[in-house]
């Protein structure tokens, strides 16, 4: 008989940025299939989900990966759901259109933080390192910090076989990016959750923490974002700048339904600078990386066939609430009177 190590991941019910939290299932001769693992449940009286009096939450399976840390380990996504089996009021994720038409890539920024002095890798105690600019992309230890760390996280996500394209460090110390794509919104959701879950568990081997605050160091610094990419079928075949631009005014009206998923401190990072528009501001354009949305330059290359990159998503935004966003207003746009 052998024994397998489920780890059962959630996010818990706390407002406005939820928290991951997991717990291990172990099961006998586990088959390795997402359709093998159990309905588990919890306390949601600790984790902001229930009342003592009835606090039992249901956790539902819905997506499984190899733990590459653990023997016989599986890392398994799940949705929260009441008692009655329905979704709970935190789930985001049971709340995305998903009919597999859409496309997503995430490109998740975080710092990098010491535990011992509170602060971004690179930044000495009771003062600053060199002002930003040679950090991004940097190769050396005079301006590289963290590489290890980084690298060792990128082999674990690519081990348990999330679809995986990407890292790079940021502009500021400190900071650095990772990127994933996936076909279809809820998948997109789950692995950046699991790719943060991975991040999050390895801090703990280093004596670091990870700041998903978008703005973790005032002044002139740049924040962390979660730029969401994305593309429907429509934008990767339409081949019509009109099409694009339609799609790209149906986000104006509903800039401020957006801003509010779009996760927590996130008016401290669009300032209108640092690479951001203002808040308060909406506006679209060809390789504008100060604009809400940029429209690639390969995009208009390739005869307006491809995808959209929204930036305002900040780096503690949950992807399921940015997916569902987004879906829902994409498909809400209005492009009959240029496809006619």
């Amino acid at each position: 008989m052998s024994k397998a190590k489920l780890e059962y991941i959630w996010l818990d019910g706390y407002k406005p940025t939820a928290n991951l939290r997991s717990k291990t299932k172990v099961e006998d001769d586990f088959s390795g299939k997402l359709e093998d693992c159990p309905v588990w449940s919890f306390d949601g009286s600790s984790t902001k989900q229930a009342e003592g009096g009835s606090s039992d939450c249901l956790l539902k399976p819905v997506a499984i990966y190899p733990d590459p840390t653990r023997r016989n380990g599986y890392l398994v996504m799940t949705e929260v759901l009441n008692a009655d089996g329905t979704p709970h009021e935190s789930n985001a994720r049971a709340t995305i259109d998903d009919d597999g038409d859409f496309w997503f890539g995430f490109e998740q920024e975080y710092f990098i933080m010491d535990k011992a002095t509170q602060l971004p890798l690179g930044f000495p105690v009771g003062g600053y390192p060199g002002p930003q600019g040679m950090y991004y992309c940097s190769v050396g230890g005079k301006n590289t910090h963290g590489r290890d760390f980084v690298e060792e996280h990128a082999d674990l996500c690519i081990d348990a076989g999330l679809n995986f394209e990407g890292i790079n460090q940021e502009v500021a110390s400190g900071q650095w990016e990772f990127q994933l794509f996936s076909k279809g919104a809820k998948k997109a959701g789950d692995e950046i959750w699991i790719a943060r879950y991975l991040l999050d568990r390895l801090t703990e081997k280093y004596g670091y923490y990870i700041e998903y605050h978008p703005k973790p160091v005032k002044g002139d610094w740049n924040g962390s974002g979660m730029h969401a990419n994305f593309s429907n079928e429509v934008l990767r075949t339409c081949g019509s700048k009109e099409v694009y631009e339609a799609i790209c005014e149906a986000f104006r009206p509903v800039t401020k339904e957006h801003i509010a998923v779009y996760g927590e401190f996130n008016d401290q990072r669009l300032t209108g600078e640092h690479e951001t528009q203002s808040i308060n501001e909406f506006s679209y354009g060809v390789s504008d990386r100060g604009a809400s949305i940029r429209i690639p330059i390969i995009t208009v290359e390739n005869g307006w066939k491809g995808w959209l990159e929204d930036r305002r998503p900040a780096s503690n935004g949950d992807p399921y609430k940015i997916a569902a966003r987004i879906v829902k207003t994409v498909k809400t746009a209005d492009i009959s009177a240029v496809t006619a």
